[in-house]
């Protein structure tokens, strides 16, 4: 509703009547502004409309432990920074109101005001979603996948899905993830056929992949990994990062870790607004909330490769976990289930094959600028350091 329509003397009134009301709403303001002074009472909060500060409840699909939760606090603070104040988020962890996997619906129907969490938790809503992020993506990384996203149609192919599935919400997908391990192990995996039979935890269509290199999935919010494990539920399971996989408990339940796969290899956050909260906010919030998310996004990368690299660390020393390296032909495995997997997705799930030829289009121009211009960081690093520091070793 615009400033006009709320005052009822704007169109109707004389310009002496308005006058007059002006001066008069400007006494009747300063008479309790002085009372309130002095009583010594702290001055009301700046406000975006004659009710108040817009007040938001999100949660998260992660445990209050975990850094993805930390990076859902992150947003949060940087919006009601830019904001002043105008527009309040506050994030509760995974299951403070729903479970992880009931995010989307919650957001949907009000339940929640937004939320921060992954497009592959949806899968079960719609296959298509897991195309941001679970899957080998074509030879792009996270990077990559969100600049298709922003830049060569994505935004709008989510949009068709969402809609789609009847979900009222607003995506920001964000945050590109670094290439996730294959997982933890009891022993080192040597080949794809030790697969065969593994109580497995994945999500998304490395559901169908792994199902279809032989395991048994079993899909898992990230805090019931590890008791499953633990208690014998879970042979196996991957879950994200050095970070996140230190916090939730991994090395206590598996000392081998293996590195490197395609089964995650793009993979990005998602922060959702419930669509008709987020349509009647001013366009300035609209606004900051947009700059917001890269700001973030970009903040993450860097805090990533930050705690990354230091749990890497603490993990090999302190927990005394060991890392392998996946074998080239359980890579190779994956990308020859994956192709048949989304082929045959592609004949009955709604937008999928459509998604699919955007991304590849994308994926063939990107990558190869990519491969041609940037220069392979190994040679420099083996320069500098390949005598001081232990690689990974191969299973």
């Amino acid at each position: 509703m615009s400033k006009k329509s709320r005052n009822p003397v704007h169109d109707n009134g004389s310009p002496s009547r308005r006058k007059f009301l002006t001066r008069a709403a400007a006494a009747a303001t300063v008479v309790p502004m002085f009372a309130m002074a002095q009583q010594q009472k702290p001055a009301a909060p700046a406000v975006v409309s004659s009710t108040g500060p817009v007040n938001m409840r999100f949660q998260s699909t992660w445990p209050a432990k975990d850094i993805f939760h930390e990076y859902a606090l992150d947003y949060a603070k940087t919006v009601n920074d830019m904001t002043g104040g105008d527009l309040r988020i506050e994030v509760l962890p995974a299951g403070a109101v729903v479970p992880a996997f009931g995010l989307l619906e919650a957001v949907s129907k009000g339940t929640l005001d937004g939320g921060h969490g992954v497009l592959v938790y949806s899968y079960g809503k719609s296959n298509s979603l897991a195309l941001w992020g679970s899957g080998p993506a074509f030879g792009m990384d996270a990077n990559m996948l969100l600049a298709w996203h922003k830049w060569g149609g994505g935004k709008e192919l989510l949009e068709k899905v969402y809609a789609s599935i009847g979900a009222n919400v607003v995506s920001f997908p964000y945050a590109p993830l670094y290439t996730q391990p294959l997982g933890w192990f009891k022993k080192p995996i040597t080949k794809w056929e030790d697969f065969k039979g593994l109580k497995y935890r994945t999500v998304g269509i490395s559901i169908d992949v792994f199902t279809g290199m032989g395991a048994a999935v079993n899909a898992l919010p990230g805090g019931e990994i590890v008791p499953a494990i633990d208690r014998g539920l879970l042979d196996a399971a991957e879950f994200n990062n050095t970070s996140s996989d230190r916090a939730l408990g991994f090395a206590d339940v598996s000392k081998t870790c293996m590195l490197q796969s395609y089964h995650q290899n793009a993979e990005q956050l998602e922060i959702t607004f419930n669509k008709t909260k987020y349509d009647a906010l001013p366009a300035k919030l609209k606004s900051i909330i947009a700059y917001a998310v890269d700001a973030a996004s970009a903040n993450m990368m860097w805090k990533a490769i930050d705690r990354n690299s230091q749990d890497y660390i603490t993990l090999q020393t302190t927990d005394k976990v060991k890392f392998y390296r996946t074998p080239t032909s359980v890579l190779q495995k994956q990308l020859e289930v994956y192709d048949q997997v989304v082929a045959k997705k592609g004949e009955g799930t709604p937008f999928f094959k459509e998604i699919i030829a955007s991304q590849k289009k994308f994926a063939e121009r990107a990558v190869k600028w990519e491969q041609d211009v940037v220069v392979n960081r190994r040679m420099a690093y083996d320069h500098y350091f390949s005598s001081t520091k232990p690689a990974a070793k191969k299973a």
